[in-house]
């Protein structure tokens, strides 16, 4: 098996999703994503166009935009793309890089087992999705 590049795992290991994985598990990790940069303005996912991989921001931003217009921005440790595969339905937004976006990806259709192989990654994961509905729902307090 060949080594993982030492700045990926170095980058994940400072990323709260993988705050509780242990060096090796990281380094396997590093080894099941692909890392890759978008430039400024370039649509990474289409709304209404079916999504096909998980994103990790590893460093830069992204927009969230909706028929046009901004909904908020993504940062280093956030994720998107989830949804869609989790539910097989297209995306219901774009997501556009802002500055030099720099993300590590898990192809769609091997995100199920990803996240079966790293159980406390998805219980990361999943906390962050209650953080989300919390937030989208905050509205009806």
């Amino acid at each position: 098996m060949a080594m993982a590049p030492a700045h990926l795992i170095d980058t994940l290991s400072g990323i709260s999703l993988f705050a509780d994985v242990r060096a090796a598990e990281l380094e396997s990790i590093a080894h099941d994503v692909e890392e890759r940069r978008f430039s400024d303005g370039e649509r990474i996912i289409r709304q209404g166009i079916s999504g096909s991989a998980f994103y990790l921001i590893l460093e830069g931003e992204a927009v969230i935009r909706l028929d046009g217009k901004e909904y908020g921005t993504l940062g280093r440790g956030d994720f998107f793309g989830e949804i869609s595969i989790l539910l097989g339905e297209p995306p219901v937004a774009d997501i556009v890089a802002r500055h030099d976006l720099r993300c590590a990806i898990i192809a769609g259709p091997a995100l199920e087992t990803f996240m079966l192989t790293h159980p406390t990654v998805m219980y990361r994961m999943l906390k962050a999705e209650a953080r989300k509905l919390q937030r989208a729902t905050s509205w009806r307090t």
